[in-house]
């Protein structure tokens, strides 16, 4: 590995960067081929998943690409499915050489794609930038490995740790400029969560808004008897933008008619003590094709996935104001009696953004 690689490579995982929160259930892969120390070909994953990021850059470079180095931040596919393997593609331009940052951990590919690029005769390095790379696939993998998609969840509190004051005031906690932010995290997110009671007190639309992104993540709303308001800016948008409601098996059959007639997709998951299990709601998601998803709340959502351990990032936004123990904290009740029982993350980033704190937390993927 030398410093051409891992720029190149920082490049090229920069464009997988764009497709992420429109390409699921594919990965967001980006690709660059150089050719003579110059760039000729670059493209990433479009939106739906293809064409992929190897078959952009490809059909950017064209005759250029033969004896070209091709960086690619995932194991190019080897399968067949709606479109030819991008292994197959690379062979076929003639490229004499391919970095990739890390393998494909899908068991349709899983090494098959450098096995095949090997016996084409093309020089096949692996691992550079390999840490960085899993990161970015993280929801990829743990889709495919673990049947659920990453979870990212983002709190935005007082000093004190409160979302909402006793009478359930909360706009606004934080101001403009980490709402913007907030708006970009959800651009990146194939899916943004809420639970039932942050829907009923908030009656939020769940869009990206004022950034220019023609894209909408799906809005999912986990409510166990969607006991939902049916005039609600979710209700009104149901057929713009995607409503999914995770409900449990004894939801009541007029409301699921009544939702499914405005537009909305329901999931029936299971039920662990009075509210959804969450780990078979992160199970229904990733079978719906979902890779990574946003939760903005509220407590009880919050806790329920910390308390199975489900979240992979923590993003806190922290105002400084304090609303006093009278106020609803951000995280539900937890049940811990010891604190080594309490889950953990490890602090990657913290930074201003205008008056309030920005601090990103999150643990070992893989």
């Amino acid at each position: 590995m030398n410093d051409t690689d891992k720029r190149f490579m920082a490049l090229a995982l920069s464009l997988g960067r764009r497709g992420q929160g429109t390409c699921w259930p594919n990965p967001a892969v980006g690709c660059v081929i150089v050719q003579g120390g110059r760039i000729v070909g670059r493209g990433w994953t479009q939106p739906g998943g293809r064409p992929h990021g190897e078959t952009e850059a490809l059909a950017q470079a064209g005759e250029a690409a033969r004896g070209a180095t091709a960086y690619v931040s995932l194991e190019p596919c080897a399968h067949h499915g709606e479109t030819p393997p991008c292994a197959e593609a690379l062979v076929s331009a003639g490229v004499a050489r391919v970095v990739c940052a890390v393998e494909d951990s899908d068991p349709r590919v899983a090494g098959q794609g450098f096995a095949l690029l090997r016996e084409a005769g093309i020089e096949v390095t692996t691992g550079v930038l390999r840490d960085q790379a899993a990161r970015d696939h993280a929801g990829f993998f743990l889709k495919t490995e673990q049947g659920r998609p990453l979870v990212t969840l983002k709190l935005a509190s007082s000093f004190d740790g409160r979302i909402a004051t006793a009478t359930g005031q909360s706009k606004w906690i934080t101001g403009p400029e980490a709402r913007r932010v907030v708006h970009a995290m959800r651009a990146r997110h194939d899916a943004v969560i809420v639970g039932a009671g942050t829907a009923r007190a908030d009656d939020p639309s769940l869009t990206v808004r004022d950034l220019g992104v023609e894209h909408q993540p799906v809005r999912v709303v986990v409510s166990r008897h969607l006991d939902l308001p049916l005039m609600g800016q979710l209700a009104r948008t149901a057929n713009d933008v995607p409503v999914w409601l995770c409900h449990g098996p004894g939801a009541d059959a007029e409301r699921m008619r009544a939702w499914e007639g405005l537009g909305a997709r329901l999931i029936s998951c299971a039920v662990h003590g009075v509210q959804l299990d969450a780990a078979d709601l992160l199970q229904q998601l990733g079978l719906a094709g979902l890779t990574r998803v946003f939760c903005e709340g509220g407590s009880a959502l919050a806790a329920s996935l910390l308390a199975e351990d489900l979240v992979d990032e923590l993003i806190g936004f922290s105002a400084g104001i304090a609303i006093g123990a009278e106020g609803l904290p951000a995280v539900g009740a937890l049940g811990l009696d010891r604190l080594e029982d309490a889950p953990r993350f490890e602090l990657v980033e913290t930074r201003p953004v205008g008056a309030d704190i920005l601090h990103r937390w999150t643990r070992a993927l893989r």
